[in-house]
């Protein structure tokens, strides 16, 4: 292969590079493995096999920013440092880090083959991390007791239309075998299905890897039930609000926006098995169009929707007389804190960020050698240029 040190380095075919690199039905527009980091960011504006990858999840930042700020402009919402938007913050982290992540890991990926391997370590890192946010905003805004205030008197505002106290509803729960789940093992078990998904998903670059793309979507799909059990719980049973209240009202999309976002799951799910479109025309989409740039689509997608559902859960606390806003009232669910919130989120990430520390270690151990000839070999080619 002839270098020329005045243009780009060359996109190569798939079988120019190390079959590590190599995805499947993707014949041309793989970058040079040792790209620079200057070079990686580069090709950010050039036409390569991960370019489409980059752009579809680093412009959804801005997009998903603009939506999740919305909330903060709302009549009678408080300050965006109060404890009530802890865990909305924190969800925001989850989903920021994710989505810069991911680009980052599609952008830098080909400065090595160990650079490549911890992009990735990251990455599904950061979408455990996700899954947690995830469910920490659905702790206090879609739990079954979120938001409502435990008082000792009977006010009318708070009746149905059966003239039943409001309060009686909602000190037990609808189905009381959930009651110990709920209160005191939701939290643990988002944290410990994360933590699995991402032991699963890291060795999946090293064993399994016939079978990847099945196993690390289905093992996804285990956070995405626990998490959601808040969500699935509100569907079985009744709204925790009057129906003649303004909550009632604003809470009523959420069923819609939690099916959609199922919607959007499953279609970036079946795009990332199926490795549809390449695989019926391989070498067509390999610059634009392929399955990976759709799998993250559908994936914003889902997270738009999650977020506007989300969104509607905050309004109807907001509009709710029995707000939650700690530590002002007293709840039978305790109000967010920095320990519950941002605490869980760190304790979370420095478990996740040691994963990762040690499968580095071992790609290191595995392609060190291999990035090192090649560093030696490209050291060569540059000296012939002068």
């Amino acid at each position: 292969m002839i270098l020329n040190c005045d243009q780009p380095l060359p996109l190569l075919r798939h079988t120019e590079v190390p079959p590590r690199v190599i995805e499947n039905f993707i014949l041309t527009g793989y970058r040079f493995p040792n790209y620079s980091l200057r070079n990686c960011l580069l090709s950010a504006f050039r036409p390569t096999n991960e370019t489409g990858n980059f752009w579809t999840h680093f412009l959804p930042v801005f997009v998903f920013s603009y939506y999740f700020v919305d909330v903060f402009g709302w009549e009678g919402a408080p300050p965006p440092d109060a404890p009530f938007f802890y865990p909305l913050w924190n969800y925001f982290i989850g989903v920021f880090c994710l989505l810069i992540a991911s680009s980052m890991a599609h952008l830098l990926n080909s400065m090595s083959l160990v650079v490549r391997e911890v992009c990735f370590f990251v990455d599904y890192g950061t979408i455990s991390a996700y899954t947690v946010g995830s469910s920490l905003a659905y702790y206090y805004y879609i739990h079954p007791r979120a938001g409502i205030v435990e008082t000792g008197g009977h006010n009318s505002s708070h009746m149905d239309l059966n003239h039943e106290p409001a309060e009686s509803f909602f000190s037990s729960y609808a189905i009381p075998d959930f009651s110990v789940f709920f209160d005191t093992l939701y939290i643990p078990c988002a944290c410990a299905v994360a933590i699995f998904c991402v032991l699963s998903c890291c060795n999946t670059r090293h064993r399994w890897r016939k079978h990847r793309y099945v196993i690390r979507t289905f093992v996804f799909l285990l956070p995405f039930l626990v998490s959601s059990t808040p969500v699935f719980y509100r569907l079985l049973t009744r709204s925790p609000y009057s129906t003649t209240s303004s909550s009632f009202a604003a809470s009523t999309s959420m069923p819609s926006l939690f099916y959609r976002h199922c919607l959007w799951l499953l279609v970036s799910a079946i795009f990332n098995i199926s490795k549809f479109p390449e695989r019926l025309a391989p070498g067509r989409f390999d610059i634009w169009g392929h399955s990976h740039q759709w799998f993250h689509c559908c994936t914003f997608l889902s997270i738009i929707d999650e977020l506007h559902m989300i969104k509607t859960e905050v309004r109807a606390i907001l509009l709710s007389p029995t707000l939650l806003l700690p530590p002002a009232t007293l709840s039978r669910l305790p109000g967010p804190t920095i320990a519950t919130t941002y605490g869980v989120m760190l304790l979370l990430q420095t478990t996740i960020i040691s994963i990762i520390v040690w499968f580095s270690w071992c790609a290191n151990s595995i392609y060190g050698p291999e990035r090192d000839q090649l560093a030696k070999e490209q050291i060569k080619k540059r000296l012939k240029c002068h």
